[in-house]
């Protein structure tokens, strides 16, 4: 594809109050707000929402995700879902970010009840997507249940391996949604990105690993499944977001 002159859009990715205020004021025009993005990325506590959303004047999206793991979900992790887009909404949260599936991999019907429940929030339909058994008959899916935008890195374990088919769903949209790739898309390939797959927003994490303040450490236990999580943590660092940014802002060849 040829250049990409308008302006991109970026969003990324935050658990934390300090991460939030950092993409912000790196240049983000948009914020995810997970909690344990360790797991991918599940619902936020009532807390975080309340204190990012008061932090910041960008958009924030919640992530609306009732557990780690797959994401076919039964009849009570539904309802919690629903609970859980009404919380965000009260907490003014301006969009929700969710993704259910059913066992063939097909888009969930009861997708359409989550999107009414949101209304008049936005709506991004997360990676989930890109476990479809067919993401052009996904993609046709999620249009027809009003989701907004799609978040995908084509099917692979990154936007830059997917990228062919990213364009493809571009394309395939003729914009009937917003195709919103994520994973792996850096200040170094942004720009060249954009201008072959022609999306108009860009999701990413930008997380760095910080070490623990902690003086005292007992290595001898895990309170988690992965050993030594307790003593990292990860968070999104000002510049890395103002880099990104400004990689967006030169101008295609």
């Amino acid at each position: 594809m040829t250049g990409n002159h308008s302006p991109i859009l970026i969003e990324v990715c935050v658990d934390s109050v300090a991460s939030a205020v950092a993409a912000e004021r790196g240049g983000a025009a948009r914020l995810e707000l997970c909690g344990s993005l360790i797991e991918g990325g599940i619902t936020p506590s009532a807390g975080l929402i309340e204190m990012t959303r008061a932090a910041l004047s960008v958009a924030l999206h919640v992530m609306i995700r009732p557990r780690g793991g797959d994401f076919c979900y039964d009849a009570d992790e539904f309802e919690i879902m629903r609970r859980d887009i009404a919380l965000a909404k009260r907490l003014g949260a301006e969009g929700v970010v969710f993704g259910i599936l059913d066992v063939h991999g097909n888009v969930d019907a009861r997708t359409r009840q989550l999107v009414d429940d949101a209304r008049p929030l936005a709506v991004t339909f997360h990676r989930a997507f890109d476990m479809c058994a067919d993401l052009f008959r996904a993609l046709d899916d999620l249009c027809a249940a009003g989701i907004d935008r799609v978040l995908t890195s084509g099917g692979e374990s990154t936007s830059l391996q997917g990228r062919e088919t990213i364009a493809q769903l571009v394309r395939k949209a003729q914009g009937r949604i917003v195709v919103m790739p994520g994973g792996g898309i850096k200040a170094e390939n942004v720009r060249s990105f954009v201008d072959y797959t022609g999306v108009k927003e860009i999701h990413s994490g930008l997380r760095s690993s910080l070490p623990s303040p902690m003086l005292h450490r007992n290595p001898r236990i895990s309170m988690g499944s992965v050993e030594g999580r307790e003593y990292q943590r990860f968070a999104v660092i000002e510049e890395q977001v103002r880099i990104l940014c400004g990689a967006l802002a030169v101008p295609s060849e």
